[in-house]
């Protein structure tokens, strides 16, 4: 959710104490927890409204908005992992009836104009700074490695500092710098690079409440390292939990119109 990014793109209960962090793995248990922050492990549903800005100018220049049904399950208790999400196209009204299907890293769109869905890339700007894939939730425990590096301070609190590297080129973004409150395991911030180690975007978790049972991030901000003076800014709401069957995450599902 505004939970990949896209999304998207979500969302530990406050303690008084740091929670033990795994001593077999740390850098992956961190990138564990922030992960349940960002998303419950369950399918559920959420709206997720992207708006482009340009910097110091209060009206967006482009908005749409996307009703996404995620399917993503961990492997627990004999029950397989699952990933796959249905994003419905809701704003503009040109764009009612769209749909993307997402199955693990395969990506298809479909539109009342076609006669079948068609692959299309992760990659592909969807609006401002997101892609396709942003605007779903990404699990980073599954995609990437961990390295634990240095803290460091964020705006005041103390945060875990981690390098992420993809562990497939099915992975989109090469390397991310991933920044986690000590604390509470709340994201806070996601620095992303291409493959020749330039800057692409750095992602800010902003604007936490209580969601499905965790504190989680209902806002993210997307600044653009390229240009500048770009912002995305992409908000969650109406996130509640969603038990789909697995045959409305198919083609065949989005070709009669996903609901």
């Amino acid at each position: 959710m505004p939970f990949s990014y896209i999304y998207l793109s979500l969302l530990v209960i406050f303690t008084t104490l740091i929670p033990a962090v795994s001593a077999a793995n740390p850098a992956q248990d961190i990138i564990r927890r922030a992960d349940e922050i960002r998303s419950p492990n369950q399918p559920f549903r959420y709206t997720v409204t992207v708006q482009e800005y340009n910097e110091n100018i209060a009206q967006a220049e482009n908005k749409q908005v996307f009703d996404i049904s995620m399917r993503f399950i961990k492997p627990e208790n004999g029950i397989p992992a699952d990933a796959r999400s249905l994003v419905r196209f809701i704003y503009p009204p040109r764009d009612k009836g769209k749909i993307m299907l997402s199955d693990w890293y395969q990506l298809w769109f479909y539109s009342p104009e076609l006669r079948r869905p068609m692959p299309v890339s992760r990659e592909q700007r969807l609006i401002g700074q997101i892609s396709n894939s942003d605007v779903i939730v990404t699990n980073f425990e599954y995609s990437y490695n961990a390295i634990l590096l240095d803290d460091v301070s964020c705006n005041g609190k103390k945060c875990f500092q981690l390098s992420l590297d993809r562990r497939s080129n099915d992975v989109i973004y090469p390397k991310i710098i991933y920044q986690v409150e000590k604390n509470t395991y709340h994201p806070y911030q996601a620095s992303y690079y291409a493959q020749d180690g330039k800057l692409l975007k750095d992602v800010l978790y902003q604007d936490y409440r209580q969601v499905l049972g965790k504190e989680r991030p209902m806002k993210i901000i997307v600044k653009d390292a390229r240009h500048g003076k770009k912002i995305t800014v992409m908000e969650y709401s109406d996130v509640r939990l969603e038990s789909l069957p697995e045959s409305f995450f198919t083609r065949e599902y989005i070709q009669r119109g996903a609901k």
